[in-house]
């Protein structure tokens, strides 16, 4: 058998189809479309206005078990299971967020999908596509420059220069940035600051938050940039800089269409991460994608204690969206590894144990897709079960995930085969989702009462999702939650930030873990965005690159075609 092509081999050899057919398919008029290029577009707001009346679609949301350093293939599964749906003739996009070149160019490699389920233009789609993150970090650093400017010219808001918490945002991982100095070269208010991902950056989760551009400006202002001596917040309004920021966000906010391999819609848009940020795709690119098609299949970062929290306790509550179902996707060697068999390592070698038939390894490792199943079933959303197919795996193996998975009350378990043949590998799993997913989600709920306090709230999440014995909230992290509350955000959501290696705080506990404690050491008010963030153990927001990065292999062919992004 001959070797599968690359993702990037299978990405330039196909032929896209123009963006104008995938546009006017979906029912958009010519004025609400703004081509860039050939094969890729903005959407104007104003659709929204003109399909107002227009009942949504379905909306079905993409988790996983525990992930490896490999992932286990969420956006793949997303992008095949759009064209799944439309091989049996439901109308379907795909809604992924954009990634980011930190993982691009390091330990993952690109989000556009793989194999034969991918977004078009791939190189695009991994590489800067219509400028979002660029925008983002624009305008994020913008809020950075005119705080240590008021600072320099007098200060008259009397903002304390040590509760300055507005770092600055670079879209590469960067760890000697973590830590720096600043104010160096004017010899005096030199103060110690940091540098975040562009992920990770406020600004990203208001635009993904947003429902409109009025909407971004308001956000845009309520973030708080520091405080007063007399602990007072100090929003980017007072500095007055949020509109200039809210300018530079102007065509950002507008969601990207792209297609799918199989040229069907896809729609990307804003990137937070799922283990820092709230890692899910925008708002506003769903509202479209629901008004214009019959099933819109969104991204939730992570596993299901991850990005599906978050897409419920603050996606969807602060938007209003309710999926109709909810697919997790699981691979075997993920689960054996969970099953105490194997190592997976970005960059090495697969471990022999690993592809060796070994149902009970795979039985083992299951408890930690029984828990992904049951977080869905907390907030009342059914679960189909996606097993991710790769070459070696062996029948005895999917037998037994589909056993506990029905076991565990998922409604359906299915080996797709997308990544080896697109929408036709997903077939099978998109009449499983698509029987589920009529039938909505009447049991839908959220986890945390708003009326709690915020550390009930981070203890309900820690309990009730992750399945911790409780929590060690160190002093700071108290302090923080009750000046939070002091200044009237208690009702806001919670987001956690914690590893994506585990189900607990700690990446070496694998599988179903038990009996452990979640440290939070920080919590950061987000009041633009809409959320407290908890950090739990040693949650880093500026990645680092690995040995050898992913970036070393990304070079310029002799025709000027990029080879090495996979």
């Amino acid at each position: 058998m001959s070797a599968m092509p690359t993702n990037l081999e299978i990405a330039q050899a196909a032929r896209p189809r123009p963006i104008a057919d995938i546009a006017a398919e979906l029912g958009l008029l010519p004025e609400e479309v703004e081509s860039y290029g050939h094969d890729k577009a903005k959407i104007r707001l104003s659709v929204l206005d003109r399909l107002a009346d227009t009942p949504d679609g379905r909306e079905i949301v993409v988790t996983a078990i525990t992930p490896t350093p490999l992932g286990e293939g969420k956006t793949t599964t997303t992008i095949g299971l759009a064209q799944g749906l439309r091989a049996i003739g439901v109308r379907a996009a795909a809604a992924i967020r954009q990634p980011s070149l930190g993982p691009v160019f390091g330990i993952k490699g690109g989000g556009a999908g793989g194999g034969y389920s991918q977004v078009l233009p791939m190189e695009d789609v991994n590489l800067h596509f219509t400028g979002d993150l660029h925008a983002v970090a624009a305008a994020h650093n913008l809020g950075a420059a005119f705080l240590d400017n008021h600072l320099f010219h007098g200060n008259s808001l009397e903002i304390d220069p040590q509760s300055v918490r507005w770092p600055r945002v670079l879209d590469v991982n960067d760890r000697a940035l973590r830590r720096v100095l600043i104010g160096m070269g004017e010899d005096r208010d030199v103060r110690e600051s940091e540098f975040h991902i562009t992920a990770a950056s406020e600004v990203m989760a208001v635009l993904a938050l947003s429902t409109d551009l009025a909407d971004l400006r308001a956000r845009l202002g309520r973030i708080i940039a520091a405080e007063t001596h007399g602990r007072e917040p100090v929003t980017m309004e007072q500095l007055r800089v949020a509109g200039a920021m809210a300018v530079l966000m102007r065509e950002a906010i507008k969601p990207n269409l792209a297609q799918t391999l199989e040229g069907g819609p896809a729609f990307v848009h804003a990137g937070p991460f799922a283990n820092i940020a709230h890692g899910n795709s925008s708002v506003i690119a769903d509202r479209v994608a629901l008004k214009l098609s019959e099933a819109v299949v969104t991204e939730a970062g992570f596993g299901a204690d991850m990005g599906f929290q978050k897409f419920i306790d603050i996606k969807c509550r602060l938007s209003g969206l309710r999926p109709s179902a909810a697919v997790i996707v699981a691979t075997v060697r993920a689960l054996k590894m969970h099953g105490g068999v194997g190592r997976i390592v970005a960059g090495k070698p697969l471990d022999p144990a690993l592809a060796r038939e070994d149902p009970d390894a795979v039985r083992r490792g299951c408890q930690n897709l029984a828990h992904h199943i049951g977080i869905a079933r907390t907030y009342g959303v059914p679960v189909v079960v996606a097993i991710n197919s790769f070459p070696g795996d062996h029948p005895s193996e999917a037998a037994v995930i589909r056993e506990v998975a029905l076991a565990s009350g998922a409604r359906d378990a299915v080996v797709a085969e997308h990544v080896v043949r697109g929408g036709q590998g997903a077939a099978e799993l998109a009449r499983a989702v698509w029987s589920v997913a009529q039938g909505g989600a009447p049991d839908f709920r959220f986890l945390p009462e708003r009326e709690s306090t915020l550390a009930a709230r981070i203890e309900a999440i820690a309990t009730l999702v992750y399945g911790a014995d409780g929590i060690d909230i160190s002093p700071e992290a108290t302090a923080s939650l009750e000046e939070f509350e002091r200044l009237g955000y208690g009702g806001l959501p919670i987001c956690m930030a914690k590893t994506q290696l585990s189900i607990s705080h700690e990446p070496a506990l694998k599988g179903r873990p038990s009996g452990f404690t979640v440290p939070i050491r920080e919590a950061r008010l987000f009041a633009g965005a809409g959320f407290v963030t908890a950090y739990c153990g040693d949650m880093r927001v500026m990645p680092g690159l690995p040995s050898h990065p992913a970036g070393e292999d990304v070079d310029i062919g002799p025709n000027g075609e990029i080879v090495g992004l996979f």
